[in-house]
């Protein structure tokens, strides 16, 4: 496990008159490929942290580390690190400027000095991963909240970062959005992108983050991994955060039954493989790698699709389905339940998806995966 960013001492004000400082004194490690949440309320310093890493503010004290190297300031340097980091923002209108989605999502690649038909490559796939291909040339005063916050999205995508830093992903979008948009998170991440986000949610960090880092008031409260904080209520109510209902959920269970509380849960169908009776078996999922020339499965249980390509392949073809979002999840209650399903799955997800399968045998249910 590499450490792609250090963190060293960092104390940032905004201004001399603030008493508190917005980061006081913070040392920590991001590390590569890992999925990482910062967590903290409004005020904390998470989008104050963000603009330290990719150099948009400079610490009053202290230093942060890119890959090993301290960051240059220079003009120059600052905008090779911004091909390698991305910032989306919270609010989409701080991040939209152009006239139309087009020309917006075209501005990162065409500033990195880019061929003409590179850019158009990366705009059409850009906009067709978050669902906005029939919206190029819409003007950009004319799209919805939800839609502003996916040609956000798309022009970072187009870029193409090492990095994507996310500020509240989630934030203002429907469930099925926002489940949508975490499929996309994930997608990047088996993509080999390293993906860093902020939000509020923190059931949607329990199950998903691998690493937290938790703030109040600019100070660091914790870094590591989620179960550890989330096991100490007066730490997580300090930061002013509530646990997890999965997390807390495990604890009502773990007491009632006498199971101990570990391993930890982190989604619906982990919890309900680990109250099942030790040894159950449940369904079966088939993972089956998505290509062109793909036909119709003959299978009779539930399908679902996981992943930009299938989705778009899937519906193109007309192949029946009954899960679209959070399709992985779906198929694991289901197998939970001794139903058995077939996932078509973008290749890149697959060892993601077999991983998050096999996880279940953890909890206490064996649940084949099929490939």
């Amino acid at each position: 496990m590499m450490t792609l960013f250090e963190v060293r001492n960092v104390t940032y004000r905004y201004n001399s008159r603030q008493q508190r400082p917005s980061l006081d004194n913070i040392t920590l490690d991001i590390n590569e490929g890992r999925r990482t949440a910062i967590l903290g309320a409004n005020g904390a310093g998470k989008s104050t942290l963000f603009y330290h890493l990719n150099g948009i503010f400079k610490p009053k004290e202290g230093e942060v580390r890119y890959n090993g190297v301290p960051l240059d300031y220079d003009r120059n340097k600052l905008r090779e690190l911004r091909n390698d980091i991305c910032v989306v923002v919270q609010n989409p209108d701080e991040q939209i400027f152009s006239s139309t989605v087009e020309s917006d999502v075209a501005f990162g690649p065409m500033s990195m000095g880019l061929p003409k038909e590179d850019v158009d490559e990366r705009v059409e796939s850009a906009l067709d991963m978050v669902g906005m291909l029939d919206y190029r040339r819409r003007p950009s005063t004319q799209l919805s909240y939800g839609q502003r916050k996916r040609v956000s999205l798309a022009g970072a995508l187009a870029v193409r970062p090492k990095v994507m830093i996310l500020d509240e992903p989630t934030a203002g979008l429907d469930p099925q959005m926002a489940r949508e948009v975490m499929e996309l998170v994930d997608q990047m991440c088996c993509d080999g992108t390293t993906v860093i986000l902020s939000t509020h949610d923190v059931d949607l960090v329990y199950s998903w983050a691998e690493e937290i880092i938790v703030l109040n008031h600019g100070e660091l409260v914790y870094s590591g991994e989620p179960e550890e904080f989330f096991s100490d209520p007066e730490k997580t109510a300090f930061a002013g955060l509530c646990r997890p209902h999965t997390f807390s959920i495990n604890s009502y269970v773990s007491e009632i039954s006498g199971k101990e509380q570990t391993p930890y849960p982190r989604t619906n169908s982990q919890i309900v493989a680990k109250m099942a009776p030790e040894g159950s078996k449940g369904g079966s999922i088939r993972v089956v790698p998505t290509k062109d020339d793909m036909a119709p499965a003959d299978f009779e249980g539930t399908v679902g699709v996981m992943g930009y390509y299938s989705k778009k392949t899937v519906l193109a073809k007309g192949i029946r389905y009954d899960y679209m979002f959070d399709a992985l999840e779906m198929c694991m209650q289901d197998a939970v339940k001794g139903m058995d399903s077939l996932l078509y799955c973008d290749e890149s997800m697959v060892n993601l998806a077999v991983d998050r399968i096999r996880s279940l045998e953890r909890f206490g249910m064996k649940v084949e995966a099929i490939l």
